[in-house]
C-alpha cells in the first residue's frame, strides 16, 4: 500500500472567538485554537507506523471517508464478526504526570482486542479516537505509534482513526483515547461457555501489572502516600523498576498465544480480567448454576499490588474486586487438558498457574476464595 493510500481521518473542530471591539476582524480556524496544518503534519508523521500494521485484506483507496476491509472467503467458512470498544481510563492522568506517552496506545488496543479474544475471535482491524484541546505533535505521534505497536502485537490492522482538536474541552496537555476493534471467529469455534461443567480447571495467565483498571484508586493511593514514583520496587519479571514504570507497564496483549492455545487444545471459556477484577469477570463466562473457587495462594502476586494494598489499606476483597492481582486472562478448560495448556502457555513465554476450579454455585454466592 502506498503512503498516500493510508486512510487516516483527521477531524479538527473548535469554536470561533470574536473580538467585540472589532467584530469585522477576519478570523481563521487557527485563531479559534485549531491548527489544521499541525493535524496534517501529524498524519504525515504517523503514516509509517500505520502502514506497518496493514493486512492483505485492507483495500486501497485515496481520501475515503470510510475504511474498507475484505473478508477472505477462501479462509472463512461461517465467520461471525465480534466487536469491542474501550478506553484507557485515568491511567492517562498518570501517563501525563510522568510525561510518558509511548505505551499508552498499547493499553488502548489491548483493552479492546483482549475482550473480543474471549469469544475465540481473531482481531482483524482497529480504529482509534484521539481528542485533545491543543494538538502537540510529539505527544500525539508517540500515542498513535503506540497504538500501531499494539496492533502489530495483536496482528490487526490500524485501518483508520480520528484526531479531534477541541479548544476549551481539555486542559493544557490533556487528551483522551477511545478504541474500536472488529474480529472474526468461525461459528463452530465460538466460545460461549456452554460446555463448562463442574470440575473444569481455571488457569490464570500472568498480567504485566494493573493493566488499565483501578487507576482512580491507584492515583488516590499515590496521593495519600505522597510516594516518589521514582522509588524502586520489583517488577513482574523479578528485575528492579521504578514504581511509576510498574504502574505504567502496558497491558499485556494475549491474542497470539491464546489463539495458538485454542488451535491446539480444548478450551471452553476465556475471561479478560478488567474492571471488577477476579471476583466479577471469571464468573461471567460460567453457566448459571455453577460457581468458581479460587486459590489466592496459587500464584505469586506482583509487588506492585502489595504496595497498593499496604499504602492504601485496601482490604483483600476490595483488591480482588478492583485489580487483576497478577492474572490478566483466565482460561477455563477440562481438568484433563489443564496441565498441557499450562505447559504450552509457558513455552510461549507466559507464566500460567492453575488457580481454581468450577464448582456448583452455593445459593446466590458464586465466587469463593480460599488461601
Amino acid at each position: 500500500m502506498q503512503d498516500e493510500q493510508i486512510r487516516y481521518h483527521m477531524a479538527l473542530s473548535g469554536s470561533h472567538l470574536i473580538d467585540m471591539n472589532n467584530p469585522k476582524e477576519s478570523l481563521s480556524y487557527r485563531d479559534a485554537g485549531v491548527d489544521i496544518d499541525a493535524g496534517n503534519e501529524l498524519v504525515e508523521r504517523i503514516k509509517p507506523a500505520v502502514k506497518s500494521t496493514m493486512r492483505p485484506e485492507v483495500l486501497t483507496g485515496l481520501g475515503g471517508f470510510g475504511a474498507l476491509f475484505e473478508m477472505n472467503l477462501d479462509r472463512w467458512r461461517e465467520p461471525l464478526l465480534v466487536s469491542g470498544t474501550d478506553g484507557v481510563g485515568t491511567k492517562l492522568v498518570l501517563a501525563r504526570q510522568m510525561g510518558q506517552h509511548e505505551t499508552i496506545g498499547i493499553d488502548l488496543v489491548a483493552m479492546c482486542v483482549n475482550d473480543i479474544l474471549t469469544c475465540g475471535a481473531e482481531p482483524l482491524f482497529f480504529l482509534d479516537y484521539f481528542a485533545t484541546g491543543k494538538l502537540r505533535l510529539e505527544q500525539a505521534q508517540a500515542v498513535i505509534e503506540g497504538i500501531a505497536e499494539g496492533c502489530k502485537l495483536a496482528g490487526c490492522a490500524l485501518i483508520g482513526g480520528e484526531t479531534a482538536e477541541m479548544p476549551g474541552m481539555y486542559g493544557e496537555g490533556e487528551y483522551d483515547l477511545a478504541g474500536f476493534s472488529v474480529g472474526a471467529v468461525e461459528r463452530s469455534d465460538l466460545l460461549d461457555g456452554k460446555s463448562i461443567a463442574q470440575g473444569h480447571r481455571i488457569l490464570g495467565l500472568a498480567s504485566s501489572g494493573p493493566h488499565s483498571n483501578g487507576y482512580s484508586l491507584i492515583r488516590k493511593v499515590i496521593e495519600r502516600s505522597g510516594v516518589d514514583l521514582g522509588s524502586t520496587i520489583t517488577g513482574v519479571d523479578g528485575s528492579p523498576v521504578s514504581l511509576g514504570e510498574a504502574l505504567l507497564a502496558p497491558t499485556r496483549i494475549y491474542v497470539k498465544p491464546v489463539l495458538q492455545l485454542l488451535a491446539e487444545h480444548q478450551i471452553d471459556g476465556l475471561a479478560h480480567i478488567t474492571g471488577g477484577g477476579l471476583t466479577e469477570n471469571i464468573v461471567r463466562v460460567v453457566p448459571a448454576g455453577l460457581g468458581i473457587e479460587i486459590d489466592t495462594q496459587a500464584w505469586p502476586r506482583p509487588e506492585v499490588f502489595g504496595w497498593l494494598q499496604e499504602n492504601g489499606a485496601i482490604t483483600d476483597s476490595e483488591m480482588l474486586r478492583t485489580f487483576n492481582c497478577g492474572i490478566g486472562m483466565a482460561v477455563v478448560t477440562p481438568a484433563t487438558e489443564a496441565g498441557k495448556v499450562a505447559d504450552r502457555a509457558r513455552s510461549m513465554g507466559i507464566d500460567c498457574f492453575d488457580i481454581g476450579a468450577v464448582t456448583v454455585a452455593n445459593n446466590s454466592t458464586r465466587v469463593h476464595y480460599r488461601s
